[in-house]
């Protein structure tokens, strides 16, 4: 069954409900919480740094670099189950990706705050496949001008396909929920620019 765009213009978000099955999920999900070289996320804002609860990871091929929220990460070598993750990214999206960035989300009180990813190593327009693994979250888009919201449960074993025009015209956040007490591993396949380009 083919994903709809959940988006209603200025860019593409397909939702693909399940692509890895409940048999394979709980496996997949130590492996990442243990194999993963996990660290405090630290971010500067209004001019301080902060250390959020929130852990983060970056792996990509051949040490790409990637700088946001004034920080540089250098990516980490592929291990053997990113390695598969992406591979099944890529055969849903048929695109390619060499960069991996990984969030550990504890509880629902872990969030992340309205964004695009529009960073210049980014390639631009390029698709980013979201993977979502352990407990349901909300995830919501924000378009820049019309303001209007569109919002969608991010369901375990997911994967969601942003691309074409949408990080110019719309924001993302995932938002807080007391309500959900277990955590969620999310991996990002991105497209970055080497230095080759």
């Amino acid at each position: 069954m083919n994903p709809r765009n959940i988006l209603n213009q200025d860019g593409i978000a397909l939702y693909h409900e399940k692509v890895i099955p409940d048999d394979q999920i709980k496996q997949l999900y130590n492996e990442l919480l243990n194999n993963i070289n996990w660290e405090n996320e630290r971010v500067v804002m209004f001019g301080k740094e902060i250390i959020t609860k929130r852990k983060v990871a970056f792996y990509s091929d051949n040490s790409i670099a990637y700088r946001y929220s004034s920080k540089t990460k250098i990516g980490l070598p592929w291990n053997d189950t990113l390695i598969a993750l992406k591979n099944i990214a890529e055969s849903i999206t048929k695109e390619t990706y060499n960069a991996c960035l990984l969030n550990l989300y504890h509880n629902g009180e872990e969030s992340m705050g309205w964004h695009s990813d529009n960073e210049k190593e980014i390639v631009a327009n390029s698709s980013i496949a979201s993977l979502s693994i352990g407990a349901a979250r909300k995830f919501s888009f924000k378009h820049k001008v019309t303001k209007e919201t569109i919002s969608i449960q991010l369901e375990n074993g997911s994967l969601l396909e942003m691309k074409g025009t949408i990080q110019s015209y719309w924001w993302h956040a995932l938002t807080k929920s007391k309500k959900v007490t277990e955590p969620r591993i999310n991996l990002t396949f991105r497209k970055m620019h080497t230095k080759k380009d």
